[in-house]
């Protein structure tokens, strides 16, 4: 075994590395950029070594820079973790080169997955089933439209070189084919340096499942079961479970024996993930093969009690592999949820800013938190913005599933936008609950997961007014202290002479402002609300404890955790979750007549590519411009018809979240 190794990466994987090594008696180096001078991958590790600036292709994609640190701190391997350098074949032969051990597959193995259309070739070859499709070396477009046009639509668009969803687009008819195409080549050059493509047939309803694989030098190999990561967003995974709902012992053994022959193909060694696409009548399809560790791989862990990290240590040290194929058996059910740094209700753009309050749920046999971040650290535009992996365990899916929303519903952030709310109602979704699973799940429950209808909104509202009313009385009663308890001034309640007690105000719920007129009714312990929200009036009370509000509604007794952050709450109940907040009063400082936010920067990060000049008259949901952060693209529209007159920024240039990027003169209404 090795005495010390060298993590070439950073955030939670690297702590998750940096963790197994401790345990396992093996020193670590770490290394870092400018923006993660103070990170906790940093201070985990025995020894650090900075190597550049904050921007990836600066830092952490320069591996010569990364060698240089290992033979500085007398590292005798390299664990890539996964993204940057993991699954790059040119890296993999600069440490053998220099008698560095690479923790992963040998370079050959790494180059034959790498490209897609090789691998589809290469597991045709095996014996592997295939999506028909596109995968040959001519690439104009004429050749791919004709392509599509052979396998008929809808079609899948995939970078050659991909992955993670990049360079990825689903075209529906060939009117669309060219637009599509052209973006799909331009994310995928920016992200792989390669815009090659394939086409490939579009399942409608399949899911995504993915089998763990590892094989040692020995020409052993073995699959640790599956994960069903078919809840996706933007093509990234969401919540991945293990094992697949509904996966018969049989189906389990034809994929993951599929799996071990497309590994045995490419003379694989180490932790591998072969995906397949599992379409609804058993059939099943090779999608590509992950020459690395997953980000989902701690499920796995949960269920077979292994870890895989100390595998990878051990096969990359010569060992053979820990177990046998008739010695793994799963055990239990797990689940895990990425908690990210974005905006759900805003098409999931990634947010930026500062961790000012962050508390996990308190982990334990059945709760695990994998995470990079501490409290007071910062979401940067530089990489991606996950704080978390929340993984949880039970002994089956319903009990595992009960935890995980528990476990959300303990999830403390403060300081900028997160998924939490989302993930939690995702989790408590019936149709999540009976895992009708397939990977156009948000877009096909999108209503039940974004608690937009009628219904969600006449049971939110009067939940969310009593918590205002209640947190209002309690602030008041905090600031009188000791005074006069009898005092007027010191009161919060809405009486007045002659009238009717009434609270006046609107309530933002998920974004949307809703008028909601509240009247005090008695006092003291008969004092009750009545609340009216969308036309229905309740009869509400209740009283607040910490976090947990005590509330009846209409008889209706519950209680439920809500979670403050800087003006807004996010609220968990048992039938999901909401955020909202009271909404300020409009003085109407703004009379620009501008499209408010419409043209100002959605997040920090690059102009990729001016679509309009100065000038230009555009339509309705035109393209303008489109801009680059945390590896998702973002496309500004125009909101009608009018004239662009200036453009305030160029291709290539970094812009601040905020900034206005245009200015946009709306046409005059006939």
């Amino acid at each position: 075994m090795f005495s010390k190794i060298l993590v070439a990466n950073r955030g939670e994987i690297a702590c998750r590395v940096i963790r197994t090594a401790r345990r396992m008696g093996v020193a670590t180096v770490a290394v870092y950029s400018d923006a993660d001078s103070d990170a906790l991958h940093v201070s985990m590790a025995d020894e650090a070594v900075h190597i550049g600036p904050s921007p990836p292709r600066e830092s952490y994609l320069r591996g010569d820079r990364i060698i240089d640190a290992c033979r500085m701190t007398g590292a005798e391997a390299i664990h890539p973790g996964y993204g940057f350098l993991s699954e790059n074949s040119e890296f993999a032969e600069l440490c053998k080169e220099n008698g560095i051990v690479f923790v992963g597959p040998p370079a050959a193995a790494i180059e034959a997955m790498g490209s897609k259309s090789a691998a589809k070739s290469i597991m045709e070859k095996a014996g592997v089933p295939l999506v028909p499709g596109y995968h040959e070396a001519e690439q104009s477009p004429k050749r791919l439209a004709r392509a599509a046009d052979e396998i008929g639509y809808p079609v899948l668009l995939k970078a050659v070189a991909g992955g993670g969803g990049k360079g990825m687009r689903m075209v529906r008819n060939a009117t669309d084919f060219e637009d599509a195409l052209a973006a799909a080549q331009r994310e995928a050059s920016s992200s792989f340096g390669n815009d090659d493509m394939l086409v490939e047939k579009y399942l409608e309803q399949p899911r995504h499942v993915e089998f763990q694989v590892f094989c040692d030098r020995h020409g052993e190999g073995v699959y640790l079961f599956e994960r069903d990561c078919s809840v996706q967003r933007r093509h990234q995974k969401i919540i991945e479970e293990a094992p697949a709902p509904d996966m018969t012992p049989e189906l389990r053994q034809q994929m993951g024996q599929a799996a071990v022959t497309a590994a045995r193909a490419i003379d694989y060694e180490g932790a591998g993930t072969v995906e397949f696409l599992l379409d609804r009548d058993g059939s099943f399809y090779f999608m590509e093969m992950n020459t690395r560790l997953q980000v989902e791989h701690p499920v796995t862990e949960m269920i077979t009690g292994q870890d895989l990290v100390e595998w990878q240590l051990r096969v990359a040290a010569g060992d053979a592999l820990p177990l046998k194929q008739a010695a793994l058996q799963i055990r239990g059910h797990a689940f895990e949820a990425r908690v990210y740094a974005e905006d759900p209700d805003n098409d999931f753009l990634p947010a930026t800013g500062v961790l000012s309050y962050l508390e996990p749920p308190r982990e334990s046999e059945h709760v695990r938190v994998d995470t990079g971040v501490l409290q007071g650290d910062e979401v940067s535009v530089y990489y991606d913005p996950m704080i978390a992996k929340l993984v949880v365990w039970d002994e089956n899916r319903e009990r595992a599933l009960s935890r995980l929303a528990r476990a959300l519903s303990q999830y403390r952030v403060s300081g900028l936008s997160t998924n939490i709310s989302f993930l939690y109602n995702l989790a408590t979704s019936r149709p999540f609950r009976e895992a009708d699973l397939d990977t156009h799940f948000i877009e096909r429950h999108h209503e039940a997961l974004f608690h937009a209808s009628e219904d969600d909104r006449i049971q939110d509202l009067p939940l969310a007014s009593l918590y205002l009313l209640l947190r209002m009385e309690q602030a008041t009663r905090a600031r009188a202290g000791d005074r006069d308890p009898w005092s007027p001034w010191n009161a919060s309640t809405a009486w007045r002479l002659n009238e009717a007690a009434i609270h006046s105000g609107a309530i933002v719920l998920n974004g949307t402002e809703y008028e909601v007129p509240v009247v005090e009714i008695g006092s003291g312990e008969n004092r009750r609300f009545r609340i009216t929200a969308v036309g229905k009036s309740v009869m509400a009370s209740g009283h607040l404890d910490g976090n947990e509000l005590y509330a009846d509604i209409d008889g209706h007794r519950q209680r439920v955790t809500v979670v403050p952050n800087e003006g807004r709450f996010t609220l968990f109940s048992q039938s999901g979750s909401m955020q909202f907040s009271l909404a300020q009063p409009d003085y109407g400082e703004d009379d620009s007549g501008s499209v408010a936010g419409v043209f100002t920067a959605p997040m920090n990060g690059v102009v990729v590519k001016l679509l309009v000049e100065p000038g230009s008259r555009v339509g309705k949901d035109q393209p303008l411009l489109i801009m680059e952060a945390m590896k998702m693209e973002h496309t500004i529209r125009a909101p009608r018809e009018g004239e662009v007159t200036e453009i305030y920024f160029a291709a290539g240039d970094q812009v601040i979240g905020g900034e206005e990027l245009l200015n946009f003169i709306p046409a005059e209404d006939d």
